[in-house]
């Protein structure tokens, strides 16, 4: 073997080994998505039913329909849907970092009133 090709395959070498400790620990893989489906006003008028309450960090699209029979929006991570008729729809896409986020619905009186809780992403 030649001393180009040893120094060719001592540089594969370290180049499949960069590669395979950064996927082992994340560093350059692609974001995680996640959908969460969020229910207001069910069941009870001020509450939130949402499909996941853990989620992985990355881009979350929050899909958010009111079933209640008054308006109600919903906010996290300081962004908001307007204020959403009964029966209407609306998307937020938020990208989260590892944490605990506060969700909310923002109208009067509706967070007292039990519109609110606690999203954890990992």
């Amino acid at each position: 073997m030649s001393t180009f090709q040893k120094g060719s395959a001592l540089v594969l070498v370290a180049l499949v080994a960069l590669v395979a400790s950064v996927s082992a620990f994340g560093g350059s893989s692609a974001a995680s998505a996640t959908t969460v489906t969020v229910t207001a006003g069910k069941p009870g008028e001020f509450n939130f039913t949402l499909s996941k309450r853990t989620i992985v960090r990355g881009v979350t699209t929050f899909k958010v329909t009111n079933r209640g029979t008054i308006k109600h929006d919903f906010k996290i991570a300081g962004k908001k849907t307007v204020a959403l008729g009964v029966g209407k729809a609306a998307t937020l896409r938020v990208t989260l970092k590892k944490g605990k986020y506060a969700f909310l619905c923002t109208l009067p009186a509706h967070a007292p009133a039990g519109m609110k809780g606690t999203l954890t992403v990992k």
